[in-house]
């Protein structure tokens, strides 16, 4: 059972790289659609500049907790496949939409009228995505899931269907756009004036984004009484509400105070947070009250060598992540070359 725990902790590590770096990308696709104005179409240059360089390089996250599921915990994987099929093939449409749109729309040779078109398609992407992912996150935190057997009895709606869910949904989605702003006002320092308009938005989203996490809580009482209480009075809760409140808090601080550098860092740690937040109030449980550890499939001769494997792997990929951000991410260190046109 270490093997196992170990295992959940390295996906946990996983899922927050991603909602730290593809998630973000979807908020970019946020603010690029609510541009308007005189400075929209430098707006969504600079959005399309900050992620075209690593937005595949983003999802290997998501492949990983998808692989590391399937592979160490096979009977978990199964359920959530299952009983939350519909959110998860709406969020892989999202995902493959987006990706596709934005190549075509920034370097294809189509019409501009087709380039807006796919921008249109890149956008609305962007913001249906992340709010099916937080459908999948909120059906897996229901409690609403009931297994029988190792199958699924529940039917193929519960959970994601809930206004708890969609309110996960809801605050995923401000995550996302919360963070594209932050790391676009961070990015932006050579151009004063669209740095100001994110940094609005950022602040705006800091808001709106705490508003989502307080309507979720209540949501949660309701829907989800489980996982309510653990959020109360698991042993790490109050650690964790008092760490993410300290990060939104300063986030909005160096906003106001433009210490952009430092709200870069605050409010990953402050999604970081939310991310940890969930994972420990599900407890023991894969899928909250359908799916404990114990029974989630674990394979002890399987997992181990998939941890030594991710060990000896991460030797490689870390350096090369690392170097592809400095390379592309460094300051915007090559604008000397046009962005591609969006």
């Amino acid at each position: 059972m270490t093997a196992a725990l170990v295992l959940r902790a390295v996906i946990g590590a996983a899922l927050v790289a991603y909602v730290l770096s593809g998630v973000a990308d979807f908020g970019a696709g946020v603010w690029d659609l609510l541009a308007r104005g005189r400075l929209a179409e430098r707006q969504r240059a600079a959005i399309a500049h900050a992620i075209a360089p690593i937005w595949e390089a983003n999802h290997i996250w998501l492949i990983l907790v998808v692989v590391l599921a399937f592979t160490g915990f096979p009977v978990a994987f199964a359920v959530v496949a299952t009983a939350l099929h519909i959110p998860i093939a709406m969020a892989l449409v999202g995902v493959v939409l987006r990706g596709a749109a934005f190549t075509f729309r920034a370097y294809g040779l189509q019409r501009s009228d087709l380039r807006a078109r796919w921008g249109w398609v890149f956008a609305w992407s962007s913001v249906v995505t992340p709010i099916c992912l937080g459908l999948v996150v909120g059906g897996m935190s229901s409690d609403a899931i009931e297994v029988e057997g190792g199958r699924v009895v529940s039917g193929y709606l519960a959970g994601w269907t809930s206004p708890f869910a969609w309110g996960v949904g809801a605050l995923t989605l401000a995550c996302a756009a919360l963070l594209a702003a932050v790391y676009l006002a961070a990015d932006l320092d050579d151009d004063a004036e669209l740095q100001a308009a994110f940094r609005r938005r950022a602040m705006i989203c800091e808001v709106i984004t705490g508003a989502c996490a307080l309507v979720v809580a209540l949501l949660a009482a309701r829907d989800s009484p489980r996982l309510w209480d653990a959020l109360l009075a698991g042993p790490w809760a109050l650690g964790v509400h008092v760490a993410a409140f300290a990060a939104a808090t300063t986030t909005l601080w160096a906003l106001l105070t433009r210490r952009f550098a430092l709200a870069r860092v605050t409010v990953g740690l402050q999604v970081a947070a939310v991310v940890v937040g969930w994972g420990v109030a599900s407890g023991d449980d894969l899928v909250l009250g359908a799916v404990p550890l114990y029974a989630a499939g674990v394979v002890p001769h399987v997992v181990e060598p998939v941890l030594w494997t991710l060990a000896a792997s991460g030797v490689v990929l870390v350096p090369a992540l690392f170097w592809l951000l400095r390379v592309f991410k460094s300051r915007r260190a090559s604008t000397d070359e046009p962005a591609p046109e969006a």
